[in-house]
């Protein structure tokens, strides 16, 4: 069967030693070693900016032939684009409650699924809520889903966002000193999203200006980032 070929990358900086686990250490041992396990596939599942899609992209990246598969690429595709990916040994599908209660949708993923348990492959699933509490509505997919083994993903407490911080840091060759990583928790929104796309952009300024990832340093960036461009 034919596959549509979706155009999606992944992030360079999603892999399992960027990640930084807290209380989610089960997940991720269970995630790095995903196709070795006895169940069909794993569901991740929690609040938004926990890391779910990081440890897709991450799972994926690090498989030979695997497959990252996000709803809104999906969506603009139709159905159809769930066809022809049972010959992978995973495939990551993130964000599925967006598919849920569409039945063209539960259909084709109930197919998949079976398709992929038919010929020994794995599947991982990010989404909002459980499989029972996800909106999907065909109870042969809950079922099918339900069999595989489900991590609630735990948000990081501070201490542990400015430990992640750092570890992303390290991982894009920066140094970042804790009184900076800690400035940043003080001064941006808190949530893991929007702290790494911020320390993207102090790693392009940081690397322009040849400057390290101080507080003034720091403080200045974001500064000009909020007046904007010929304020």
């Amino acid at each position: 069967m034919r596959q549509l070929v979706l155009a999606v990358r992944l992030r360079d900086s999603a892999v399992f030693d960027a990640f930084h686990a807290g209380r989610n250490g089960e997940a991720v041992d269970y995630l790095r070693h995903v196709t070795a396990r006895g169940t069909p596939g794993a569901w991740l599942w929690g609040p938004a900016a926990v890391g779910k899609t990081h440890l897709l992209q991450a799972a994926c990246a690090s498989v030979a032939g695997a497959a990252y598969l996000p709803a809104d690429e999906l969506a603009t595709r139709g159905p159809a684009a769930l066809e022809g990916w049972e010959d992978r040994p995973l495939v990551c599908l993130d964000d599925l409650h967006r598919l849920a209660g569409e039945p063209a949708w539960e259909l084709a993923l109930f197919s998949l699924v079976n398709r992929l348990g038919e010929r020994g492959g794995k599947w991982l699933a990010a989404a909002a809520a459980s499989p029972s509490a996800s909106g999907i509505r065909l109870p042969d997919l809950v079922s099918r889903l339900s069999w595989g083994t489900a991590f609630r993903l735990e948000p990081l407490d501070e201490e542990e966002r400015i430990a992640a911080l750092r570890l992303r840091a390290r991982h894009r060759g920066l140094e970042l000193p804790p009184e900076t990583a800690r400035y940043l928790m003080r001064r941006l929104p808190r949530d893991m999203r929007a702290l790494c796309d911020w320390l993207d952009r102090l790693d392009v300024a940081s690397l322009a200006a040849q400057k390290r990832l101080t507080v003034p340093f720091v403080r200045d960036v974001i500064a000009g980032a909020e007046e904007g461009p010929g304020a």
